[in-house]
């Protein structure tokens, strides 16, 4: 049994909510589109979008944004869930990070999209039941909760699958289906 079907249900838990969760990088871009329906969870969309490493990093920006605008525009969720930034000694990478994250917030707010911010250790808590959860145990734990296709994932996707997932648990009495008021 989920967290979410121990809740009571409103009006609203019959309609279906659909949350975007997004493991940000700019190397490799984690989506996946979660969906609660009748107290159930399941799988609409997973991928992971690598951009190609000798490209200028606002030409690899660029193509993270359009890949999302498209997400955005042919999926229509009723929120976005993003990894908040892992702490890292690279500077670098920390601040190339931020700035995906930058553009991911920008174009969910575009979209009027309420949008949840999750650490790693919060993402594992919920889904793992522990903030110290490797990442193969994340990945088992998402597949027991969604039917995952039969396809070769990585990390990042599956830690996408997970933050979509951790904002249903954590988040469902703020989230609103489109048109349920």
């Amino acid at each position: 049994m989920s967290i979410l079907s121990s809740q009571m249900k409103s009006k609203k838990d019959t309609e279906p909510i659909i949350v975007l969760g997004i493991d940000p990088g700019y190397d490799r871009f984690g989506v996946a589109l979660v969906k609660k329906e009748d107290g159930r969870e399941s799988l609409l969309f997973s991928d992971c979008f690598v951009t190609n490493k000798s490209d200028e990093f606002s030409d690899r920006l660029l193509f993270l944004g359009k890949e999302l605008e498209n997400l955005l525009k042919k999926w229509s969720p009723d929120a976005v869930a993003v990894e908040n930034l892992f702490v890292t000694k690279n500077q670098k990478t920390a601040s190339r990070v931020s700035e995906v994250r930058g553009m991911v917030i920008y174009l969910s707010k575009t979209f009027n999209l309420p949008i949840f911010e999750y650490t790693p250790l919060e993402i594992k808590m919920t889904i793992a039941g522990h903030g110290t959860a490797p990442k193969n145990q994340v990945a088992i734990m998402v597949g027991h909760t969604v039917k995952l296709p039969e396809k070769k994932r990585l990390d990042d996707e599956f830690d996408a699958i997970a933050t979509g997932l951790a904002c249903l648990y954590r988040d469902i009495n703020t989230l609103s289906p489109k048109g349920i008021s």
